[in-house]
């Protein structure tokens, strides 16, 4: 069985794709109040067309074809920045309890430092994206 080691917050590198840098703007803009109130301005902007268009049908087609693909990106743009959010807070927390547990074994406490490498899983060497 091989090692695995530990990722620890400098490993990571700085480096993001373009794919998390335009999930990360996009989180960003999706949260700000401005882009409430864009969307609370489309559904006014919307009731009112029934009159134009004249159709029940043609004027729902197009507010729930319009909320459900702006949902559906959205979705996945928030999801990929929650998900590198609870990586990066996993990495930190990994570091800590290793550090922790290097300080036990250094002031003779290696029962403790054994429980706690085993509470938190450190004992496989885990991490949070499965290395």
């Amino acid at each position: 069985m091989t090692e695995k080691k530990i990722v620890m917050p400098s490993d990571v590198s700085p480096e993001i794709g373009w794919f998390d840098r335009f999930a990360d703007k996009a989180s960003k803009v999706a949260s700000r109040a401005w882009f409430f109130a864009f969307c609370v301005l489309l559904v006014v902007i919307w009731a009112p067309s029934y009159f134009v268009l004249r159709s029940v049908d043609t004027w729902q087609l197009i507010i729930n074809t319009a909320t459900t693909i702006i949902t559906f990106l959205l979705v996945a743009l928030l999801q990929n920045s929650q998900e590198r959010a609870d990586q990066a807070i996993q990495q930190k927390l990994n570091a800590i309890a290793d550090s922790l547990s290097d300080l036990m074994e250094s002031q003779n406490l290696p029962e403790d430092a054994r429980e706690l490498r085993q509470a938190v899983g450190l004992e496989n060497f885990e991490s949070s994206d499965g290395r």
